[in-house]
């Protein structure tokens, strides 16, 4: 799916398709750059995400800009919104759950990461972060702050399939909720906070390498055929 983003990632900030212009169909790309159509379907779909191409029901997918997308949009919200958000309240929640988990919150949160460590299908692994995220709300007692998850939880889930389709994020973000997971055992607020901060960074910096290659601020760069490890 990579591969087929970036054929066609290149072929429009090329110029090959100019704004305006209608993508060939899915049976003629799939033709072409002999792949299934789930697999091109995903490359499609993250083209629209990153604001190359619009879908028109019936009509086809069009191109709409040959640039570099700044701030794609994940469900309802753009991707520096989202990420605003989460920081403002991921964070401290983090350090709440830390001080007012439940020996049941633990087990719960335990018992999914190491579902997630186990999972190798994406779609499955997606939902399970999702989850995740929830849970820790969850554990910091106060139902605002799931709900304020829950608003979001769409656009969580199509961020996180993009970071793992396109920048190789599940090995690594295991490992930084792993962190997350250990410091709420410990009951340590500090490193809570520390380890939810961590995990945005990480998110942001992968985002960035993926829609602005070349511009993550001396950061990890995507390496051919899988991405960052952030």
């Amino acid at each position: 799916m990579e591969a087929v983003l970036g054929h066609l990632r290149s072929a429009i900030e090329r110029g090959d398709y100019a704004v305006g212009d209608r993508l060939p169909s899915e049976a003629e790309l799939c033709r072409r750059l002999e792949v299934s159509r789930p697999v091109l379907r995903e490359a499609l779909r993250a083209l629209q995400t990153m604001g190359l191409t619009i879908s028109r029901t019936g009509k086809g997918t069009f191109v709409v800009s040959n640039g570099p997308v700044e701030d794609p949009t994940f469900g309802d919200y753009a991707a520096s919104d989202l990420l605003e958000v989460r920081r403002h309240v991921e964070i401290p929640v983090a350090g709440y759950a830390a001080e007012r988990r439940t020996p049941e919150d633990l087990d719960h949160l335990t018992h999914l990461l190491d579902r997630m460590e186990r999972e190798t299908d994406t779609t499955a692994w997606v939902a399970m972060d999702t989850l995740f995220h929830l849970a820790v709300a969850q554990s910091a007692q106060n139902p605002v702050f799931r709900r304020v998850i829950e608003e979001i939880r769409d656009a969580l889930a199509r961020q996180s399939a993009f970071l793992n389709e396109l920048g190789g994020r599940r090995e690594q973000s295991n490992r930084e909720h792993r962190a997350i997971v250990e410091a709420l055992v410990d009951g340590s607020e500090r490193d809570a906070t520390e380890a939810m901060a961590h995990h945005l960074d990480r998110v942001e910096t992968t985002l960035t390498a993926i829609v602005r290659p070349g511009r993550t601020d001396g950061a990890d760069t995507p390496t051919e055929g899988g991405g960052p490890q952030a």
